[in-house]
């Protein structure tokens, strides 16, 4: 399994910003995805996921900005972000677990960056 993210950029505190990944390969081997962020100086953390169903996991600093939604057909998953913060600020990586060999399989990592 592949993941291609795209969506990432430069906005002001306040704007939005959606963020796309694609999964290629065997879509039914895919449980959990989701996105992790990484901010200059600090550990990697979960930002939002989502499972094969309806079921949402949020990050406490985003719960009621950013929305995660799913396309089990097309084996994508996108996040929209609403009301950025500069504290938004990192590298975004989409993820994918992968149930037949029990591992995470993760995108490129794309850049968004919110001005004050």
């Amino acid at each position: 399994v592949q993941l291609q993210a795209s969506g990432g950029g430069l906005v002001q505190a306040g704007e939005s910003l959606m963020l796309s990944c694609a999964a290629s390969g065997n879509r039914f081997s895919l449980s959990t995805m989701g996105w992790y962020r990484q901010a200059p100086g600090k550990q990697r953390e979960l930002v939002a996921a989502i499972g094969r169903g309806t079921s949402t996991n949020y990050a406490d600093s985003v719960q009621g900005r950013f929305t995660i939604s799913r396309d089990i057909t097309k084996n994508t998953v996108s996040l929209q972000m609403n009301s950025l913060k500069p504290e938004d600020t990192a590298v975004y990586y989409c993820y994918a677990r992968n149930v037949l060999t029990n591992t995470n399989a993760w995108g490129q990592g794309t850049q968004v960056t919110v001005s004050s």
